[in-house]
């Protein structure tokens, strides 16, 4: 490419602000031209992400520039439609905002903001994203569990109930401290929250229709065939998601399936071996395994909540967008042990 992207980060203090900063640094394709924080101007990225100490002389702004090609929102639920109307940005210039202000089809754009967003999950939206001026970036739950059912959704297979166990690391939260983040209540602990209620369930419902029409939209007023139980974990990063529902394909037949259905897809991958959650910690993958046990599909998951769930799915759409290598900063070291 002739020059490279020039982007700019509104949020970069938190965990998504600083995992995309770690990836865009050492980006091959990508110029950071600001990274702003209300609450860290003039200060140092290093000084906040430490260990970038070394890797970059950046400092955080309390400006927005308009020169830029990309602007990364990563802050928090219902800011992003209050930033984009306080502060108008050229059309020109592309969104992928990674809060969940726009990831709904069934709630529409605030018209203030005047942009039309593309729901980015690749594994389903390749060709809209590459198109796409504005992405919503999807929900680190709803990617891994969406990854793990769409396959059976293509050939409307999602007829039963689906139960879905899934538990996330503690960065899921947010950098924001409370009760149920403090060290002295998360580590060796466990817990359950939102039951069958998880705001996640909107994306995966919308997602599975999409390829399966007759499956029913989440919802108050609708019973859901989702059965989700969300989990927090005594861990820092990570998903790890147990789904099983009837099904009459033989395991050989799911596991064509799955492999076909991905076959085209950069991080997602089929796995006939056992998983488990380090093989994908600190990377942008989501590893799949199939058991079939009686008439049941049994389904595992994993993933990053704060990559494949948030940083590194927003810079894999920003390279489709630019129609640059989908992998493109994105071949990062798992921490293996």
């Amino acid at each position: 490419m002739a020059s490279k992207i020039k982007t700019g980060i509104v949020g970069g203090a938190g965990y998504t602000g600083g995992e995309l900063l770690r990836i865009l640094i050492n980006h091959p394709y990508v110029d950071i031209a600001f990274v702003n924080s209300s609450s860290n101007a003039g200060n140092y990225i290093s000084d906040v992400h430490t260990d970038l100490f070394g890797d970059t002389d950046l400092k955080f702004s309390s400006e927005i520039s308009q020169d830029i090609d990309v602007l990364f929102l990563c802050v928090g639920h219902g800011d992003a439609v209050k930033f984009l109307q306080a502060n108008p940005i050229d059309q020109k210039i592309k969104v992928i905002d990674l809060s969940q202000d726009f990831r709904l089809a069934a709630i529409p754009n605030d018209q203030s903001v005047n942009r039309k967003f593309v729901y980015g999950l690749p594994e389903l939206n390749k060709d809209a994203v590459k198109s796409a001026e504005n992405i919503a970036n999807p929900g680190c739950f709803a990617t891994c569990i969406q990854l793990g059912l769409l396959p059976l959704a293509s050939k409307g297979l999602l007829t039963a109930e689906v139960h879905i166990n899934a538990i996330t690391g503690s960065t899921g939260a947010g950098q924001s401290l409370s009760q149920t983040s403090h060290f002295t209540w998360r580590n060796n602990n466990l817990s359950v929250y939102k039951a069958f209620g998880h705001q996640h369930l909107n994306e995966i419902s919308q997602s599975i229709k999409q390829l399966q029409p007759e499956f029913p939209l989440h919802s108050k007023d609708v019973q859901s065939p989702l059965n989700f139980i969300p989990q927090r974990g005594d861990f820092t990063r990570g998903i790890f998601a147990a789904i099983y529902t009837d099904c009459d394909l033989s395991l050989e037949q799911a596991q064509d399936l799955y492999e076909e259905f991905y076959a085209e897809a950069a991080f997602t991958h089929i796995s006939k071996k056992n998983i488990d959650l380090k093989q994908v910690v600190n990377t942008n993958k989501c590893i799949i395994h199939l058991e079939k046990h009686d008439n049941k599909l049994f389904i595992i998951s994993i993933m990053d909540n704060l990559l494949k769930g948030a940083s590194g799915q927003a810079v894999q759409n920003m390279n489709l967008m630019f129609e640059i290598e989908e992998t493109a900063g994105l071949r990062l070291k798992g921490v293996g042990f």
